[in-house]
């Protein structure tokens, strides 16, 4: 919740594209002043005027959340510009799909390389904690703050060919429970989404018949939309849902139930 003349600071990560962009657009409209922190300068700076062109406030950053140097920067610049940060939405994140080894003819073919390992887990599980660390001693002065991170149903229950993503985003809930315990003090919140399949770039490579599969075991009978999980980031981020920390919000449409 915000106003006018003293409107929340929320940072998005992974905000130029898909979900991020989703969701800098839906806190825009709900009166928060945006950071948006992407690696694409393009598409962070289409979020960026689409925010702008609608009346809103926002800045771009050209942010590699895997290195802990360019986050801290971007948080001071954040810092610097409006005075404080209120809310971070860790939500950038890159897939790099192979088996732990492929087998045929019981012979191994192939292997998840390190660097397909480690691409995965320096975005998605080390970028979650250098953001996080770069804001969280403005919400400690502030003695207030939102962290959400994005953590992913295949983080609860696992998914074939996917070692790498699986354990950063399983990593995200264990460290959103640590931060939970260290950080309520100060009035600080810390909760992750694990989103479903849902409609961006990074499932599109999925083949058509295994996206038909999983539509059919999700009991609402659709795959998600960006804003099914930008409104979950809002929902958490709100000064009202001060008693929900340490929360992992399945946004799936029931496929959890439903596998």
């Amino acid at each position: 919740m915000t106003t006018a003349s003293t409107p929340r600071v929320a940072v998005v990560t992974g905000g130029g594209s898909g979900i991020g962009r989703a969701t800098a657009l839906l806190f825009a409209d709900n009166g928060y002043a945006v950071a948006i922190w992407d690696m694409s300068e393009q598409a962070g700076h289409d979020t960026l005027q689409a925010i702008t062109a609608a009346g809103g406030v926002a800045v771009f950053q050209r942010v590699d959340v895997s290195q802990a140097s360019s986050t801290v920067e971007a948080a001071a610049a954040v810092r610097a510009q409006f005075g404080r940060v209120d809310v971070l939405i860790n939500n950038a994140g890159i897939v790099r799909d192979a088996q732990l080894v492929k087998v045929r003819d019981g012979k191994v073919v192939a292997q998840m390389s390190e660097e397909q390992f480690d691409a995965v887990v320096n975005v998605n599980l080390k970028g979650v904690f250098n953001c996080t660390q770069s804001v969280v001693p403005a919400m400690i002065e502030q003695r207030y703050g939102r962290i959400v991170s994005t953590s992913s149903v295949v983080g609860l229950y696992g998914n074939f060919g996917q070692t790498n993503y699986v354990a950063a985003k399983a990593g995200v809930i264990g460290m959103t429970k640590v931060w939970a315990r260290e950080l309520g003090k100060y009035n600080i919140t810390a909760n992750a989404v694990a989103p479903g399949f849902i409609a961006t770039e990074m499932v599109k490579s999925i083949p058509e018949k295994v996206m038909q599969h999983m539509i059919e075991h999700t009991p609402v009978g659709r795959v998600g939309q960006p804003e099914d999980i930008a409104r979950a980031y809002l929902f958490l981020a709100d000064e009202r849902s001060s008693f929900i920390t340490g929360a992992v919000l399945s946004v799936d449409g029931g496929s959890v139930t439903g596998t």
